[in-house]
């Protein structure tokens, strides 16, 4: 553990969390609040967002940069910047589970739900974030299983009985197959 004048010296935490941005828990309460530390911090974790103070989670640059490292950074951020369209689209694009955090408004958005689904590391988890009223849109389900199958466990149950659907699902991982209606296995 270091000392507490040392967890205060700015050189040394900005060089900690350039290497390591969870480093950000450990420094002074003033460097919490220090611009420059916070955003090397969240460029190295997106998510070590969690440790700045409120009013860097207000600002709208550090998040950007927050959670185009790692989208899941929209839960730390302020909750007007949770209605920022652009933040949260960049933050979907990054991590689909990202979804969650935003304004409900914002997570009935078609681009957005889209966006979601076509994040490179896609874990088919943003369809259970979708409201219902596109949950039952047959292009958004038909989307989000052909990017990943295990989207199907989120489906309506009748779209899981659409044999187009269901074929996409498991076509992309035949575990989904498990999400099917018993009298399709």
């Amino acid at each position: 553990y270091a000392p507490e004048e040392l967890k205060a010296d700015r050189e040394i935490v900005l060089a900690a969390v350039t290497q390591y941005g969870y480093a950000l828990q450990y420094a002074h309460k003033e460097l919490r609040a220090d611009r420059e530390i916070v955003r090397a911090a969240v460029t190295q974790s997106g998510c070590a967002l969690y440790y700045a103070t409120a009013e860097l989670k207000a600002d709208r640059e550090i998040v950007l940069a927050a959670v185009t490292q790692s989208g899941l950074a929209l839960h730390h951020a302020a909750e007007d910047l949770k209605a920022d369209r652009e933040l949260v689209l960049a933050a979907v694009s990054q991590n689909d589970s990202a979804l969650q955090y935003a304004t409900e408004e914002l997570r009935a958005d078609r681009e957005i739900v889209l966006a979601a689904f076509m994040t490179q590391d896609n874990r088919g988890q943003a369809l259970q974030y979708v409201p219902e009223e596109l949950k039952v849109d047959r292009e958004i389900v038909l989307t989000a299983v052909k990017s990943n199958g295990m989207a199907l466990q989120y489906a309506p149950e009748e779209l899981k009985a659409d044999r187009e659907i269901l074929l996409a699902a498991v076509t992309n991982n035949g575990y989904a197959l498990q999400y099917a209606p018993k009298e399709l296995r």
